[in-house]
């Protein structure tokens, strides 16, 4: 979280340290909950006996987070779910989300109000005028186990409206990809985008909805292929998210699809970047001046992300520079003391809006990309 190496003004300087105070502080809190006997989750409890450090005293700030090992995405995958939950949460009723799960089993995460709490303050980032309170949404993405259709869910009944969804499953998606069924998979997205054609055009006041950039792009043709549009069938906000989301994508959908930026076209697109562990991290506002560059902030001091050394996880890169991208999950239902995620992107600056570090140009990590299937994403 260092910021002193780049040219900042002094107001936005004066704002970083104080989110680095307040990210310090709630480090702290958070550490203290997940350590504490009687709060503490059972994972982390009987983690505490392998560590060579003592939590509750050793943790005076974020940096000292670096003491921990870092975190192992296995130790989600299978169970009892029950370890995770902190005692301080006990009899609570909790949620379980998955990812992929497209090779052996999938990583679970325990989630109680999460899920609600992370898009609520999303919600707080969205402008009315393209994403009108009581409007309703339609969620055109992955289905089944997922946070995210829950989640906007959530958001739409957050704003005053009700949220139609679609049945989709990114495993089968996959697996398609994987065996080289083409065919099938293109009927597989006809099929998805159909269900959204459906909803859109069966009187439902839908106005906002999210998608992943594959699926508006298809659904904006079968709009155009029934001689009508986005637009013309009332959306009037888009969220969407995914690691297809690349400047020339998205100067294609402003200025092809959506014809031209919100005041011209009458439709705004915002990009997100999120997963399971993490949450959602918001897209600073792009425009075409700055040739779309997609630029993500975490929501700290909930979830911090941090670009960092491919030779060293544990030092951030300069503003600008390249590197992987290690997240942070500082709630008190999840604690995740720094994850390497499988992307990587270039450091940005901290801002007015979004006082500390984001990300750009988010992709596949170099040493697993020709691992990765994207799927629908």
């Amino acid at each position: 979280m260092n910021t002193a190496d780049t040219s900042i003004s002094d107001e936005v300087a004066k704002l970083a340290a104080e989110a680095k105070d307040r990210l310090n502080e709630h480090t702290l809190k958070t550490v203290h909950w997940h350590f504490s006997e009687d709060t503490g989750s059972p994972f982390w409890l009987g983690k505490k006996a392998e560590l060579n450090f003592d939590p509750l005293t050793d943790v005076k700030s974020f940096e000292d987070l670096k003491k921990f090992p870092l975190f192992e995405d296995e130790w989600l995958r299978g169970g009892p779910l029950a370890r995770w939950v902190p005692k301080g949460h006990a009899g609570k009723p909790t949620f379980v989300f998955e990812t992929g799960g497209t090779t052996g089993i999938p990583k679970s995460r325990v989630v109680i109000e999460d899920h609600w709490k992370d898009y609520e303050l999303f919600s707080d980032t969205l402008p009315d005028k393209y994403f009108p309170r009581g409007a309703n949404w339609l969620m055109l993405g992955p289905s089944g186990p997922r946070r995210l259709r829950l989640a906007v869910e959530h958001l739409a009944q957050h704003r005053g409206g009700t949220c139609f969804c679609i049945d989709l499953d990114p495993r089968w998606v996959v697996k398609l990809i994987k065996k080289g069924w083409m065919e099938h998979l293109e009927e597989y997205k006809k099929h998805c985008v159909d269900q959204a054609v459906t909803v859109l055009t069966a009187g439902h006041d839908v106005q906002c909805m999210f998608a992943t950039p594959k699926l508006l792009e298809s659904l904006g043709e079968a709009l155009e292929e029934r001689g009508t549009s986005l637009q013309e069938v009332g959306i009037k906000g888009i969220f969407s998210g995914g690691t297809e989301f690349t400047p020339q994508w998205t100067r294609f959908c402003v200025e092809e699809m959506l014809g031209g930026p919100a005041e011209e076209g009458g439709v705004y697109m915002t990009p997100t970047y999120g997963n399971t562990l993490m949450g959602l991290a918001c897209s600073k506002p792009i425009t075409a001046a700055d040739g779309y560059k997609i630029s993500y902030y975490a929501p700290q001091p909930r979830a911090v992300t941090e670009v960092v050394s491919f030779d060293d996880y544990n030092q951030p890169v300069g503003i600008g520079e390249t590197g992987r991208v290690k997240l942070y999950t500082l709630t008190d239902e999840f604690f995740v003391p720094g994850f390497m995620e499988r992307d990587e992107g270039e450091r940005e600056a901290p801002f007015e809006m979004y006082p500390w570090d984001g990300v750009s140009g988010v992709r596949p990590f170099h040493e697993l990309a020709s691992a990765t299937t994207v799927g629908v994403y």
